[in-house]
């Protein structure tokens, strides 16, 4: 019998005719019955015709669970994120008013109506329905716990009647804006103040000659004071833009116009020193209205008026053009109910306490009431006017003094009138406290940006000031002019700023953080003080006018500078001749090779840096070893002097090279000073 070996295709066709033959029977039986189990039939089926032999489908391999590790894992050392810089977004503002319900206050501040009754119970108050209304202070209350600013919208509710302008005079330095205050009031104000520039806000009441009366402000001229100016204009209804004739238009000119503008306040143009021989006001018509002021004469609607403060040349012409003026606006202002108020002005009397000069805008403020002046509160026990005289109650564009505030508050408050000393209390504590949480949110945020870009900024050295003045104002306007000397070398750091004369307090605090005191229109110290100051090494520094002090300061924020170095050419030498020396013992070093050379511009130092020049290019580098005169060692030598040079290394010497002497200097800042009194620190 002869054994015949398969081959793997017939094979397959005779597995694949058995499987068709055994499945069809199997097909046959599953439709005879129709049994509901052929759906399991016809997958077994599918599943049989692809088991094809030679390509099985993979086994499952069972899952296995992965034993523990053993071993702990290793520990990598913790490294602090690099800080983000994170800038927060504008805080929001929520306006209140009196009366307002919990449902609107819910609105505005974005809090739920339970959050706000919760806040209420404790500051003791119950409101059960969200329609119910809530009076302004505890509105602000409730703001400020949510961390939210606050703006108090005053209803215009009540008795209407004219009021006066509030005219504020603004100008650049010396152009006689004082001086025109003096001959309205016919006082001499100009000749008490220090050089004869305004250091602070003073509110006036001028009575005119038709009967009708308006309030002046005077604003400081000098360029350090723009923050007051721009209080002045927050508060005027009409600004008298003082522009000198022989002068024309300076760069306070265009700052108090900007001021103007911002405040939505119309100006009336004086152009004063019209009598003097210089004097050309048609030039400062050309210069105001190219500077986009559309005076009368141009088509305009500002008024032009030439006068003469001194000879009293034309002031009945400014004295219509601002009453026709304040006619056109038609001022009017509620004189019953509550007072809003701001403050002009703020000092601290020996006798008196805090003062508080306001101007009353709407409603009237009456002796004895309990207030809150910025963070601040008291109640008011006496009011006087500007003349002095005490009155028991304040119209609105009246300017008074308000004493009985138990501290200083800053110059651009609002007045709030309260019921209560509680309430006073209580809005006072919250508002410092809001302030408080502003400047640590701030600190933080200076903070981080030093984080971020601490490598890239170069250290600088620190100044710490005092700074002590006679009003609040002038506090503010010194601290602002003091921290605009900022350089990249030296941070003005004002640690302290107070109003009044200088203290033990100040002397302490210096000499614990090594600060210069700055006093500013005050009286000199007593002797105990000043002896006080110069055992600690104290520095103090008393001045009335502002330029005066401005240039110290920046005199000394020059001396403290570090300074940069750089380094400079002091002076250049032509190769003559080349000496060697051979044969050296090795106690001598090895062989040299001397230039013998000529300084044809500076001088040369042997503790200079040599550099070695051929055709222009740069062929070595490198300190200087030795430099003679003749036989003589020199440590300096000037131009047009022969010398012997060895460059530390260098052997490469060619007559005709040039050699430069490289020096590194100290650089300091440079203190700028304009006639305009635009001071400036240029590093």
């Amino acid at each position: 019998m002869v054994e015949r070996s398969i081959s793997p295709l017939e094979h397959w066709e005779g597995y694949h005719s058995s499987s068709m033959a055994m499945d069809s029977k199997v097909l046959l039986t599953v439709r005879s019955l129709n049994s509901p189990l052929s759906g399991v039939y016809m997958l077994a089926w599918h599943q049989k015709k692809e088991d094809v032999v030679g390509l099985k489908a993979p086994k499952r391999e069972k899952r296995v669970r992965k034993e523990t590790r053993s071993q702990p894992p290793v520990e990598a050392p913790y490294v602090a994120p690099k800080p983000k810089l994170t800038r927060s977004a504008p805080d929001k503002i929520v306006e209140i008013f009196d009366g307002m319900t919990l449902r609107d206050l819910s609105k505005r501040s974005g809090a739920t109506i339970n959050a706000l009754q919760s806040i209420l119970a404790d500051l003791g108050e119950r409101v059960e329905s969200e329609f119910d209304s809530i009076t302004i202070d505890l509105a602000e209350l409730v703001g400020m716990e949510l961390g939210v600013n606050i703006r108090r919208m005053h209803t215009g509710e009540g008795t209407v009647e004219p009021r006066p302008a509030v005219v504020t005079v603004m100008g650049h330095v010396d152009h006689g804006k004082t001086s025109l205050l003096d001959s309205l009031r016919q006082t001499s104000v100009a000749a008490k103040e220090a050089g004869g520039i305004t250091q602070h806000i003073g509110a006036f009441v001028v009575e005119m000659q038709s009967g009708a009366s308006l309030t002046f402000l005077d604003t400081p001229g000098h360029a350090a004071f723009s923050a007051m100016r721009a209080r002045g204009a927050a508060v005027t209804d009409i600004v008298v833009l003082v522009v000198a004739a022989d002068d024309g238009v300076m760069p306070q000119t265009l700052e108090a116009m900007s001021h103007a503008k911002v405040a939505n306040v119309p100006i009336v143009v004086a152009i004063n020193k019209c009598d003097k021989s210089g004097a050309d006001p048609e030039r400062v018509r050309i210069q105001l209205g190219s500077e986009g002021l559309l005076l009368e004469d141009m088509g305009g609607d500002v008024q032009v008026v030439e006068i003469s403060a001194l000879s009293k040349l034309g002031l009945d012409k400014l004295e219509e053009a601002l009453l026709l003026q304040a006619e056109i606006m038609d001022l009017k202002a509620r004189t019953d109910g509550p007072a809003q108020a701001f403050v002009v002005e703020a000092r601290v009397d020996r006798g008196r306490g805090p003062l508080a000069t306001t101007i009353v805008k709407s409603g009237t403020l009456v002796s004895g009431q309990y207030i809150v002046v910025g963070s601040e509160w008291g109640r008011i026990r006496s009011l006087r006017d500007t003349a002095g005289k005490v009155t028991e109650s304040a119209k609105p564009a009246m300017p008074v003094e308000i004493e009985g505030l138990r501290g200083l508050p800053m110059a651009g408050d609002d007045v709030v009138v309260v019921d209560s000393e509680e309430r006073a209390r209580m809005l006072s504590q919250g508002r410092k406290k809001k302030q408080e949480k502003d400047r640590l949110r701030k600190i933080d945020e200076n903070m981080t940006e030093e984080a971020e870009i601490g490598e890239e900024t170069p250290e600088r050295v620190e100044m710490p000031i005092i700074v002590k003045a006679d009003v609040q104002g002038s506090v503010q306007a010194v601290t602002d002019a003091l921290r605009s000397l900022n350089s990249p070398q030296v941070f003005v750091n004002v640690v302290h700023v107070g109003v009044g004369p200088i203290s033990e307090h100040d002397i302490d605090l210096a000499q614990a953080c090594r600060a210069c005191i700055v006093g500013f229109n005050i009286r000199d110290p007593p002797s105990a003080i000043t002896l006080g100051a110069t055992q600690a090494n104290i520095k103090i520094l008393l001045h009335k006018v502002i330029y005066h002090l401005l240039e110290e300061m920046g005199r000394l924020i020059v001396e403290k500078a570090p300074g940069t170095a750089e380094t400079q050419i002091s002076g250049e030498a032509e190769v003559l001749n080349i000496f060697e020396l051979k044969g050296r013992s090795k106690s001598k070093g090895p062989d040299i090779k001397i230039a013998g050379c000529r300084i044809t511009d500076g001088r040369f130092s042997r503790t200079g840096t040599m550099r070695l020049l051929r055709s222009g290019d740069v062929v070595f580098e490198g300190p200087c070893s030795s430099l003679k005169r003749e036989k003589q060692d020199a440590d300096t030598l000037d131009k047009g002097t022969d010398c012997g040079l060895v460059i530390e290394d260098c052997d490469e010497y060619q007559v005709g090279d040039t050699i430069q002497c490289l020096e590194q200097v100290i650089r300091k800042p440079k203190f700028i000073s304009t006639q305009s009194g635009a001071v400036r620190i240029e590093c």
